[in-house]
C-alpha cells in the first residue's frame, strides 16, 4: 500500500499557492487556484483537488492553459450571455462567469450562460455554490474537451469525456442540495487517485485497451489506453450526450474528438440555467414543499450498512468538517508529483516540503 501523508489544509494551500505563482499567476489567481483546489479535497473529492497541480503546471508549459486570463463577453442579450473562458483557469474563470449570470438573474429573474474554452473548471458543484450563496437555483451542463476517456454504451472504446451534471438549490434554513456527479461511473481523476495509490477498481467501472473488463486503473492512466464505463447503461451515456451537445456545442464551443496535437489541455465549457425563485414566484412554495419532501424521503429506514439516508451534498459537508479536524490526506505519488510540478516552475522541493510541515 503506497504512503499517505496528512496536511493541514492551509499548509497545503500554501504549497499550491507558491507552485501556481512561479508558473506565471498573479497573487490573486493563485490564491484562487489553491482555494478551489483544496476545498475540493475538503469535500473529499481528491480527482479534483491538489493532485490536478502537475497536470495545470504541464498545460501552462505546454500552452493550452493561459495565465491571468478572464472571460470574455462574445453575446450579451440582458437574460442570454455567451462568454469565452480563453483557456484561462477554470477557478478564475467559473467565477467569474457565475458572477456576471448570477447578476443578470437578479435583474431578470433568471439567466442562461453559454461558457466556452475554459481550463478545467474543478468540482462542478462549487459553481452551484456560489449560486447557491446568492439564493439562487442553478442547473448545469459540462462536456470535456480532452483525450476521450468515456466509452458510448455498447461500445468498446472511449468517445466520451466524463461530462459532469450538477444542480444545486438553496434550502432556507437548511443545508443545500448539491447533485454533482460525472456521467462516467466515477471521475477520471479517482482512476488516477486510485493508480497513484496502487488499488484496483470495482468490476463494472473500465475497460482496457482492448475492450475487456477490467479493474486496473492503468488503463485510464497511462498507456495503451481503455475507457472508463458510463454509469447507468444507456442513461448514464444519454447524459452524457446531453452534456456533450449543451454544455459543449450551445455553450459556443466544441465537442469533443480525437486529440491530435498531444497537448495535455483540458477544456470544459458549461451550459449554465440560473433562477431566481423569488422572481418566479415560487420561492415559498419551493422551501415549504423542499422541506417537507426531503423530510420523507430521509426518513426511509437504512440499509444495512448505512446509518441513515442523506442528501446530495451531505456526504461532502460531513467530510470537510472531518478533513478539517483531522487533515487532508495526501498519497505519497501524488505529493512527489506536485513537488515535482513545483521544480519544474523554479520552486524547489525543500520549499515546498517546508511549506507543509
Amino acid at each position: 500500500m503506497i504512503e499517505t501523508h496528512i496536511f493541514r489544509a492551509d499548509a497545503l494551500a500554501a504549497a499550491v499557492r507558491v507552485i501556481v505563482a512561479a508558473a506565471g499567476s498573479s497573487e490573486r489567481e493563485a490564491d484562487a487556484v489553491a482555494a478551489n483546489l483544496v476545498e475540493a479535497n475538503l469535500r473529499g473529492h481528491d480527482s479534483h483537488g491538489v493532485g490536478m497541480v502537475p497536470r495545470y503546471v504541464d498545460a501552462v508549459l505546454e500552452g493550452g492553459l493561459a495565465v491571468n486570463g478572464h472571460v470574455a463577453v462574445r453575446a450579451d442579450s440582458g437574460a442570454l450571455l455567451t462568454l469565452d473562458g480563453q483557456s484561462g483557469y477554470g477557478q478564475v474563470i467559473g467565477a467569474e462567469a457565475m458572477a456576471l449570470g448570477i447578476e443578470r438573474a437578479k435583474r431578470h429573474g433568471v439567466c442562461v450562460v453559454g461558457l466556452a474554452h475554459s481550463h478545467h473548471l474543478g468540482r462542478i458543484g462549487h459553481w452551484a455554490e456560489q449560486c447557491i450563496d446568492s439564493g439562487l437555483v442553478s442547473i448545469h451542463f459540462v462536456n470535456v474537451l480532452a483525450r476521450p476517456i468515456v466509452a458510448p454504451f455498447g461500445g468498446r472504446d472511449a468517445r466520451l469525456g466524463t461530462n459532469p451534471f450538477c444542480v444545486g438549490i438553496p434550502r432556507p434554513g437548511g443545508e443545500p442540495i448539491v447533485l454533482d456527479f460525472a456521467t462516467s461511473k466515477i471521475a477520471q481523476g479517482k482512476t488516477r487517485v486510485a493508480y497513484n495509490k496502487g488499488l484496483r477498481l470495482e468490476p463494472g467501472t473500465i475497460i482496457d485497451n482492448l475492450g475487456n473488463p477490467s479493474t486496473d486503473p492503468r488503463f485510464t492512466v497511462i498507456e495503451p489506453s481503455g475507457a472508463l464505463l458510463p454509469f447507468g447503461e444507456h442513461k448514464g451515456a444519454g447524459l452524457a450526450l446531453i452534456c456533450e451537445l449543451l454544455g459543449g456545442a450551445l455553450a459556443g464551443g466544441s465537442t469533443c474528438g480525437p486529440v491530435a496535437d498531444g497537448r495535455r489541455r483540458v477544456l470544459n465549457s458549461m451550459f449554465s440555467i440560473i433562477v431566481d425563485a423569488e422572481r418566479l414566484g415560487t420561492a415559498a412554495n419551493l422551501a415549504r414543499e423542499m422541506e417537507s419532501f426531503v423530510a420523507w424521503a430521509t426518513a426511509s429506514p437504512p440499509m444495512a450498512g448505512t446509518d441513515r439516508v442523506r442528501t446530495p451534498g451531505e456526504p461532502e459537508r460531513e467530510t470537510r468538517v472531518a478533513r478539517l479536524a483531522a487533515g487532508v490526506p495526501v498519497d505519497a505519488v501524488t505529493w512527489n508529483e506536485i513537488v515535482a510540478a513545483g521544480v519544474k516552475v523554479g520552486v524547489a522541493g525543500g520549499v515546498v516540503e517546508a511549506l507543509v510541515r
